[in-house]
């Protein structure tokens, strides 16, 4: 196992965490979710440094942050006084070895790919201090897929967010070696982010609520590339059954198609291979969703925005 301490040529017992021993937390990749985790970790009084790979990636993240905070207030989300102490808790880097120090709790949100969560897993695996717990945001691969590139898969644990401040779930989903006491730290830690906490009882690609909306995305795909319906009469008629403002190609807008062919590609189902070509067609085009400004439909002011979209 890597990076485990050894006394007399057993394994060190490294100290169970509670929650006051939580004080600095670390996001790994500052994409859409990892900026807001990051953000949400500081408004709630942890310490936090955000880690990726280039200063402007993380001048971008900043900037992000800034805006998300201003709307927070503007809303009553949160009050002056706490708006002026968010930003000063949060740092940035593109050191490594910065990034870990002193690090007592690690949420992962890099690109959804199992090779690349390997290896920065087992990078961070042997620079974080030896009783950090470890988490990963993975939204469909499974945490034993790269636990043990950690060095300590009994701390790692599959700890999941959505939007972070409109829908507040936070799934929790140990693999098998999980140690109990970590799953019952991210109960904890989840209700301190202000998120509902969500026990998955064992590994599943997608929790519960993505397992379901993958579905809903993929069949959707799937009407649309077999020409059955356009981009817009699927959001409708989505939009008009359930009265939602936002339909299965607008949400993938939002969560990003570069995400999603991740996710699709490497599902067998003849729904999914034919939405994931459907995807790659619009990521060459470097349309990804509302991170670029364009994707199934164009940012600002999108046409399901719009008024009379759906009569």
């Amino acid at each position: 196992m890597v990076n485990q301490r050894k006394f007399n040529n057993k394994p060190l017992k490294m100290k169970e965490l509670k929650i006051e021993d939580i004080k600095k937390v670390l996001i790994l990749g500052s994409g859409t979710l990892g900026l807001r985790v990051g953000l949400q970790a500081a408004i709630s009084g942890y310490d936090v440094c955000i880690y990726d790979l280039t200063d402007e990636i993380l001048t971008s993240t900043k900037t992000i942050q800034g805006k998300l905070l201003k709307s927070l207030a503007r809303n009553g989300i949160i009050d002056a006084t706490t708006l002026q102490g968010v930003m000063p808790r949060i740092s940035y880097t593109t050191d490594p070895e910065i990034a870990a120090q002193n690090t007592d709790f690690v949420n992962e949100s890099v690109t959804e790919d199992i090779t690349i969560k390997q290896k920065v897993w087992k990078q961070f695996g042997a620079l974080c201090p030896q009783h950090t717990v470890f988490t990963t945001n993975t939204s469909y691969l499974l945490p034993s897929m790269f636990a043990e590139y950690s060095g300590r898969p009994e701390r790692f644990c599959a700890f999941h967010f959505h939007d972070v401040f409109v829908a507040n779930v936070v799934d929790i989903m140990p693999h098998s070696g999980t140690a109990q006491w970590v799953v019952d730290l991210l109960f904890d830690v989840g209700r301190k982010l202000r998120q509902t906490p969500v026990l998955i009882k064992k590994e599943s690609p997608g929790y519960i609520f993505n397992y379901i909306l993958m579905h809903v995305l993929t069949s959707s795909g799937s009407l649309l590339a077999n020409e059955i319906g356009t981009i817009h009469d699927i959001d409708k008629s989505w939009m008009g059954n359930f009265k939602t403002p936002v339909g299965p190609f607008g949400m993938l807008d939002q969560i990003g198609l570069d995400t999603a062919w991740h996710v699709t590609k490497n599902l067998n189902t003849s729904d999914s291979q034919e939405f994931a070509s459907v995807l790659k067609t619009y990521i060459d085009q470097g349309k990804l969703g509302i991170k670029t400004g364009k994707g199934f439909y164009d940012y600002p002011n999108p046409a399901y925005q719009q008024e009379g979209f759906v009569s």
